[in-house]
């Protein structure tokens, strides 16, 4: 009986220091947060006090609205449930951004998957593709950009395309582009596809055009030494800034 009283009175002793140091913790955690996580030394502690401390400086972010600070904090804990949290309460309000970015670094492909799909469902085309480009999905992706083609948010498209080293597919929204009169759009499809001749092609239309300016940039994406020493020969830089479309 009283050695029973003894490891009772033993326990609540323990439980009573850790209390005292996690009360202690809490007091400091706002003058740690000032100095900055990267500048603290934390040598001293227990892996378990250290994980103790940095989660309490985690749920001090939260509870400041600093989202991005508190999961790099609980992802340097490999605190996988409280980034799974996060990433479903704010995944639950609608803040995709910072779902996708506590289910990023909590490593869970079937949340980022799940969230991707959902984004797109509801419009949401630039966090569907962030979602889908870090699991590598490109079934989703290649869907997203055509989905960005009808949209007519063509930079969304030429990132899709350029993520996924779709060459071909840049010309051919390049052509389009170029055939619309969206020649800033087509230069940067053109210019991410490496395709020297769609440059010149492109270049060229620019110098029908008198826009001298956006002609020598494209010759320059194209690597054309001729038409570069041309332009730079024989006109100004008044007049190459006489014009100025991308």
């Amino acid at each position: 009986m009283v050695e029973h009283i003894k490891r009772q009175v033993s326990e609540l002793v323990r439980a009573a220091n850790e209390y005292k140091v996690s009360n202690s913790f809490a007091k400091i955690i706002p003058a740690l947060m000032d100095k900055g996580i990267h500048n603290l030394d934390l040598s001293m502690f227990s892996p378990e006090r250290k994980q103790e401390l940095l989660n309490g400086i985690g749920e001090e972010y939260l509870k400041r609205n600093q989202v991005l600070e508190a999961i790099k904090v609980f992802k340097k804990t490999n605190n996988i449930a409280k980034l799974l949290e996060i990433g479903d309460e704010h995944a639950r309000v609608g803040l995709y951004s910072h779902a996708i970015a506590a289910y990023q670094l909590a490593g869970n492909q079937d949340k980022l998957l799940w969230i991707g799909n959902k984004c797109l469902e509801e419009g949401n085309i630039p966090e569907a593709m962030n979602a889908f480009k870090i699991i590598s999905n490109e079934e989703r992706l290649r869907e997203v950009a055509e989905i960005c083609i009808k949209k007519e948010k063509t930079d969304l498209a030429i990132d899709v395309f350029h993520s996924l080293g779709n060459s071909a597919r840049l010309v051919e929204l390049g052509n389009m582009c170029l055939k619309a009169g969206q020649l800033s759009h087509a230069a940067r499809a053109f210019k991410l596809a490496g395709s020297p001749e769609k440059l010149n092609e492109l270049a060229d239309e620019f110098m029908k055009m008198g826009l001298l300016s956006n002609a020598l940039r494209t010759y320059q994406a194209a690597g054309n030494e001729m038409m570069i020493a041309f332009i730079k020969s024989n006109f100004s830089e008044t007049e190459l800034q006489t014009k100025v479309y991308i």
